[in-house]
């Protein structure tokens, strides 16, 4: 079975929604466009210039009803909607000092009273992904299906968070891709290394509400807590759902 591109998706700010694309054009060395642009420091956040790790950072790992946040950014104006099951709808720019307050306020509910609280959306010129360089996470449906499978549920794409899913490999395929090069449409990526997962994915993404311990099922079936692979962009170029997945 040929691979191909099945979807794309994109977080413009670290754990506060994601955005499906249908198609999107990637640029060496740097993560995808727009994904992780923003990220929310929290109270007790200790933050140098440039890249922060993601323990200063709300998230969903802390504050799982955070998972259920869809968003839509307008590129143009820097005008970001973000909408949520039990919030009304908010739009604003993440990078005009007066809109901060009014997300802060709608943010808040969704984080744990006992939890460090949000304090400021942070932009650094970087994209705050889990790596301390520019990566794009890849994912692979089979492997969705067959943890789902082993769980007896069906597990949504978005608990993983990823940027790129791709249909046509074998369950866990992706683990033996590390070192490999892969081109996607006319772009070409190499594959760097697993990405360990946290509790964010035992969150449902539609209810933002605990609901299968994915963590315990990763480790019963596969012996370890790892969910698809980083890779980082080596030649630039656009890239669109259904385009074809080969190994270089």
């Amino acid at each position: 079975m040929t691979a191909r591109l099945d979807r794309i998706i994109r977080h413009p700010i670290k754990s506060h929604g994601r955005e499906d694309l249908a198609s999107v054009r990637l640029l060496a060395g740097a993560a995808l466009p727009w994904d992780r642009h923003w990220a929310v420091a929290h109270e007790a956040a200790r933050l140098v210039p440039g890249w922060n790790p993601c323990v200063n950072f709300a998230r969903g790992a802390k504050a799982p009803a955070l998972m259920a946040i869809a968003a839509q950014l307008d590129e143009g104006s820097g005008t970001l909607t973000l909408t949520h099951p039990d919030r009304p709808a908010l739009t604003f720019r993440p990078d005009d000092p007066a809109d901060q307050p009014g997300f802060l306020d709608w943010v808040r509910p969704l984080n744990p009273e006992n939890r460090a609280q949000p304090t400021q959306i942070l932009q650094a010129g970087v994209a705050m992904t889990d790596t301390d360089y520019p990566s794009v996470s890849i994912l692979n449906l089979a492997s969705n299906h067959a943890l789902g499978a082993h769980m007896g549920m069906e597990l949504s794409p978005h608990r993983w968070r990823g940027n790129l899913w791709v249909d046509g490999w074998a369950p866990w395929q992706e683990f033996d891709l590390i070192g490999r090069r892969l081109r996607i449409g006319a772009a070409l990526l190499e594959v760097r290394e697993p990405i360990t997962r946290c509790n964010a994915t035992r969150a449902n993404p539609d209810t933002g509400r605990i609901e299968g311990d994915t963590l315990a099922a990763l480790q019963t079936h596969c012996d370890h807590q790892d969910f698809g692979v980083y890779a980082v962009v080596l030649e630039p170029g656009q890239i669109a759902t259904g385009d074809e997945v080969t190994l270089t």
